[in-house]
């Protein structure tokens, strides 16, 4: 008991001296708050006159204008930036021998950014700086002049705990080492609803990636629960820290498998300095437009295929099913009559040219040239002339060849004949049907497939931006203005808060009635909400879970990679896309002649030995060679499978999670396919937050301190990825899992 105390109170003593430190760094962190605030203040009292009246500022005003919104917001700027490293500012520091006979040893703190003294002294060192490398890099055979390294474990401003790893053979007499090491440390935290970020035990393969050079391809390959997200979200914030000029201003893309995976991430970046950051789901990534339903697998695999290429092709070369078919107007004084099958040479004629929203003054102009073939009367340039100023024209054409919404030429092929016509030579017509039928879901539900995304940005990029046509001329009696609406006996229209019960309307702040505000029962209207804008392009693109995209999908990221450097995160053997070649045949055309580099990890941090040995066993029979990294921690505890039936696979469930409430301390996930999803529901309303319901494919990239799978077999049967997608499920838990099979 001696030792023990003797042990308890070095390491107080330990925490203590730690603790002053940290105290020293909040304190220089409230000035540089008190600075900013002085800052704001001054920014804020920039511009203001003594002016009157309405008269324009002076060029002087002006500039005192320019002066205080440059200083209101580098102030707000670095507010957020403060406030947003409060939370666990310091969490390392290296102690290093440097060469020489009198040197002495220096001490230095990592955290999430840098802080100094007044006398301008490093009090913290910024994680991405050259300085805090050997953080991450250093070992015991390599141990870079690093004699100890420390991790501070904080709650809030309190330092709670430290972890120690030592590099040298023996602890120099004036040093306390204390812990078993900081990474083992980590790996039993428990999980909660979002990632923590884990810059703190970072390993030197890991880091060896992150600080990887910016340009070009570098993939970052491993099994589950080797770091692989953690260290590709640790490369993006590093290389914006180390050329910050290139990536902040041409922006940085990240995206992942789905809406989940994004909410769990989303706090990983800012907490590491970055808020420059675009983050987005595969459903997301096209503007305008979101997704997070899935098709039927066999209706996914046919949108995501390459072969759509051809078909959506084809397709923006389809009139509109609501254009006009004949062409019948008088010009210069002739009848003249375009039957349908003129009508359709313009088309091609027009289209082989151009993008066909930005085609509406050729197509008039080759319509003219076509009538006047007709006509062959009086002077050319004339009667082209008549003919494109024609009133009678300008209304045909506006209906014939007016922009098109991509999201609305999609949807034509919710009608089977067109999608078996226009897919004729590249789906069969069951795929032509499984297409048309994915459609008719989306207009019955008013919402889109996340397959449905990359469809509607090769449709926009064939098509063009949308472009509203030039207004109508009115005519005199027409009126314009009407500067007071309420003189002519029209009631102003009023905005007001949009009530359910109330039908289409809206109340006012009266309390009435007005169609100011229309709520669209319409799945059609919803589905055309808003408008898709053009693909932004960055300058670099993380795509993690890569191995689930589609070749389509691939497509849509490289729009707006054309110029970026790239990370690819992934891992085949938990693929959800079918087919690999020719997603990977596709993804090599969205890199281009890139320069490539590849890091693997091989290191499971994440699940317990007992649980990835479950997880591994099944993946082996059904992917051979699937990529298996070594798990390092073991808790005694091996998973919990039962066989049970339909009718007790709740209550199992049920009693599953109340068990594991008890176990665990963080996170629980109930993983259910959609057969059993309504029915599980009630499993996790009757628990507080820790437990949430995850269906198998929205599981990819999260962690959890504890999960209850439930009936395996029908994940594989109704997962586009099979076995693959189980074994994503089966390697979600840290520390505990129970797998209930139904039989």
């Amino acid at each position: 008991m001696l030792v023990s105390a003797e042990v308890r109170a070095a390491v107080a003593a330990e925490i203590a001296h730690e603790q002053a430190h940290v105290d020293r760094v909040y304190t220089e962190l409230a000035k540089a708050a008190a600075r900013v605030d002085l800052v704001h203040a001054e920014g804020m009292a920039r511009g203001q006159t003594e002016r009157k009246g309405t008269g324009d500022p002076r060029e002087e005003e002006m500039a005192g204008l320019f002066e205080r919104d440059a200083l209101v917001y580098n102030a707000t700027r670095r507010r957020a930036s403060l406030q947003g490293q409060h939370e666990g500012l310091v969490f390392g520091r290296l102690d290093l021998d440097h060469p020489g006979p009198e040197a002495e040893r220096e001490l230095r703190y990592v955290g999430r950014l840098g802080v100094r003294d007044d006398d301008y002294e490093p009090l913290v060192v910024d994680w991405r700086a050259p300085a805090a490398a050997p953080f991450y890099r250093a070992t015991p055979v390599d141990p870079q002049g690093v004699v100890r390294r420390r991790v501070l474990r904080c709650l809030g401003e309190t330092v709670v705990g430290v972890e120690d790893d030592l590099m040298v053979a023996e602890a120099p007499d004036d040093i306390v080492v204390v812990g078993d090491g900081a990474l083992m440390a980590a790996l039993t935290r428990s999980r909660g609803q979002r990632m923590r970020d884990i810059v703190a035990t970072i390993q030197q393969h890991q880091d060896e990636a992150i600080r990887a050079p910016a340009r070009g391809v570098t993939e970052i390959t491993g099994g589950p629960g080797t770091g692989k997200t953690v260290v590709a979200l640790h490369r993006a914030a590093y290389l914006l820290y180390s050329d910050r000029r290139r990536f902040e201003s041409g922006g940085v893309l990240v995206v992942g498998p789905s809406a989940a995976y994004t909410a769990y991430i989303e706090r990983v970046l800012p907490s590491l300095g970055e808020e420059s950051v675009t983050l987005r789901s595969v459903g997301d990534v096209v503007g305008g437009i979101t997704a997070t339903r899935n098709d039927a697998p066999a209706a996914a695999a046919v949108k995501g295929s390459l072969r759509m290429r051809p078909v959506l092709s084809r397709l923006v070369r389809e009139p509109a099913p609501d254009a006009p078919t004949v062409l019948r107007c008088f010009v210069a004084g002739h009848a003249v009559r375009l039957e349908a099958d003129e009508l359709e040479r313009v088309r091609r004629q027009v289209l082989r040219h151009h993008q066909r929203n930005s085609s509406h003054d050729a197509a008039v102009r080759a319509l003219a040239e076509r009538t006047w073939l007709q006509v062959r009367q009086g002077e050319r340039d004339e009667f082209i002339d008549q003919f494109t100023d024609s009133s009678e024209v300008e209304a045909f054409t506006r209906a014939w060849w007016r922009p098109v919404d991509p999201r609305e030429v999609l949807l034509w092929l919710a009608d089977e004949t067109t999608a078996r016509r226009v897919g004729a030579r590249d789906l069969t017509p069951e795929e032509a049907g499984l297409v048309a039928g994915s459609l008719q879901v989306a207009l019955r539900t008013g919402e889109w497939s996340v397959a449905d995304i990359a469809l509607v940005d090769e449709l926009a990029a064939r098509l063009g931006p949308v472009v509203d046509l030039p207004q109508e001329e009115r005519g005199f009696y027409e009126i314009e203005e009407l500067d007071d609406v309420g003189q002519h006996g029209v009631p102003a229209l009023r905005t007001g808060r949009i009530v359910p019960d109330e039908g289409d309307f809206a109340l006012d702040a009266d309390g009435q009635r007005t169609a100011y505000q229309r709520v669209s029962h319409d799945p059609r209207e919803r589905l055309l909400a808003s408008r898709v804008t053009p693909a932004d392009e960055f300058a670099h693109v993380l795509v993690d879970e890569a191995q689930d995209l589609s070749p389509m999908q691939w497509r849509m990221l490289a729009r707006r990679g054309r110029w970026a450097s790239w990370t690819v995160v992934g891992d085949a053997a938990q693929a959800s896309w079918p087919d690999l070649p020719e997603a990977s045949r596709a993804r090599e055309e969205a890199f281009g002649s890139a320069p490539r580099r590849a890091f693997h990890m091989s290191t499971n941090y994440r699940n317990a030995r007992e649980i990835f040995d479950l997880a591994q066993a099944m993946i082996r029979e059904h992917v051979p060679d699937a990529d298996i990294p070594d798990a390092v921690r073991e808790t005694g505890h091996l998973p919990v499978e039962r066989t049970v039936t339909a009718q007790d696979l709740v209550p199992q469930a049920s009693q599953a999670v109340a068990g594991l409430l008890e176990e665990v301390d963080g996170s629980i996930a109930v993983i259910s396919p959609q057969r059993w999803w309504s029915v599980a529901a009630p499993v996790v309303t009757a628990h507080d937050g820790r437990v949430v319901l995850v269906d198998p494919l929205s599981s990819k990239g999260l962690e959890y301190d504890a999960t209850v799978v439930l009936d395996p077999d029908e994940i594989v049967r109704e997962s586009p990825g099979g076995a693959r997608v189980l074994y994503v499920v089966l390697t979600r838990a840290a520390h505990r899992m129970t797998v209930l099979r139904v039989g």
